[in-house]
């Protein structure tokens, strides 16, 4: 849209021409922006929309502009098609004419019926006029792309944000994320919820979800608030991260429950071989004091019959944490299991540890040619009689043991001098 010239003098002839010349040109671009506004997909949708709040509001007041700006627009019309006319009266206009023309095209002699202040009419020169129709066209515009803009942007990605919830809600339902069940579950109601909501806020009340430029004039300068529909968008990937992980625990489960059942049978053979290393220690060694074996984990097998179950049953949001926290368990027992064997069987590790350090110092002396020595046959033979008797004191063979090093390591100290005497 162009802008008048201001007033001036009385205008000669060629300057009323090109003055006409220039008004037919604004005109001609006035109307073809006012059809452009009138055909506009955004002002249609406004027109056909049961909006609300500030949209609702600011709508309301730009169909009163629109109004407004074709009635200035019709009666620029009607001055233009006036000046035209005087001036086609004579092919030289007179003074008269020219005078007439001059007031007509520069004086506020336009006037419009039902102006904004309240009058019955209002009176504008035709550069007054155009500066008007311009900041009316400016405002109104701005609103009805600004709508547009929303409206093109957000609803289109809330329908395939909104796609992509439903199948993850059905991959969910397949693996048992089922409302008050799961709290993905339960993210995924409450983001079907918010995105509902959102998009009916939206097609109702889109300049509500409009983040204007800083320092922009342009029409529809800045851009849709995607604030509220980028949090439902991560959230949603959260979800499908929760699913992907149940889809995993699906997958495997077979062989995680496999190995949980091998982990725990491990850990009952290892308690019954302590039961019976237990029994073998109280018939065998004597004066100890040997730790109870527990029994088998009941809990842990009733857990695992129940994973079993969550498994059969695909209930695989249930069966993940249940595993997890089996794993751990098993392996906890399995490691008890062992720890008591090891207790359990202790006093038979020390008689073995002094049978062979008993026998050790036998092959010792029995290199350098002691073996037949008769205090230390008679020390050998008590401490192995200790050891290998049922039930073994351990303390008192111990004794016996360290009996016979001694003396082997007295005779040691001096034998080997003895015999370099006897061979020389």
């Amino acid at each position: 849209m162009g802008v008048t010239d201001p007033a001036g003098p009385v205008m000669d002839r060629d300057e009323v021409d090109r003055a006409l010349a220039r008004l037919g040109q604004e005109h001609e671009a006035i109307e073809t922006s006012l059809l452009a506004l009138q055909d506009h997909a955004g002002r249609r949708l406004l027109e056909g929309a049961e909006l609300t709040g500030v949209t609702q509001e600011r709508w309301q007041a730009t169909e009163t502009r629109i109004t407004l700006l074709w009635s200035y627009f019709d009666a620029y019309t009607a001055a233009l098609r006036g000046a035209r006319e005087i001036r086609a009266r004579r092919r030289w206009a007179s003074r008269e004419d020219l005078a007439e023309l001059t007031e007509l095209l520069r004086g506020t002699s336009v006037a419009v019926p039902g102006s904004p202040s309240g009058r019955l009419s209002e009176s504008f020169s035709l550069a007054e006029l155009v500066d008007r129709m311009n900041d009316l066209y400016a405002t109104s515009l701005d609103l009805v792309v600004t709508a547009d803009a929303v409206w093109s942007a957000l609803p289109a990605r809330i329908d395939l944000l909104a796609a992509e919830l439903q199948r993850t809600r059905q991959l969910a339902h397949s693996v048992g994320v089922r409302p008050g069940e799961h709290p993905a579950g339960d993210d995924l109601e409450r983001i079907t919820r918010t995105l509902t909501r959102l998009r009916e806020d939206v097609i109702r009340d889109p300049l509500a979800f409009w983040v204007p430029a800083q320092g922009s004039s342009a029409p529809g300068g800045g851009r849709p608030d995607t604030r509220v529909y980028d949090r439902e968008a991560r959230a949603l990937e959260d979800v499908r991260r929760e699913i992907d992980a149940v889809l995993t625990v699906r997958q495997d489960a077979e062989a995680r429950l496999i190995r949980l059942r091998d982990v725990l049978s491990r850990a009952d053979r290892t308690l019954a071989e302590a039961r019976t290393a237990r029994g073998e220690v109280l018939a065998k060694i004597a004066a100890t004091e040997v730790p109870v074996v527990s029994g088998p984990p009941t809990v842990l097998q009733e857990q695992l019959a129940t994973a079993a179950e969550y498994r059969r049953a695909a209930q695989w949001h249930r069966l993940s944490p249940l595993l997890e926290s089996l794993e751990q368990k098993a392996e906890d027992e399995l490691l008890r299991a062992r720890e008591q064997l090891t207790a359990v069987t202790a006093p038979l590790a020390v008689r073995a540890e002094l049978r062979g350090r008993l026998d050790a110092y036998k092959a010792k002396v029995a290199r350098h040619g002691l073996a037949e020595d008769p205090f230390l046959v008679e020390r050998y033979d008590a401490a192995r009689r200790m050891l290998w008797s049922a039930p073994c004191d351990l303390r008192v063979a111990e004794g016996a043991v360290l009996r016979y090093q001694r003396a082997a390591a007295e005779l040691l100290d001096t034998a080997p001098e003895d015999r370099e005497g006897g061979r020389r």
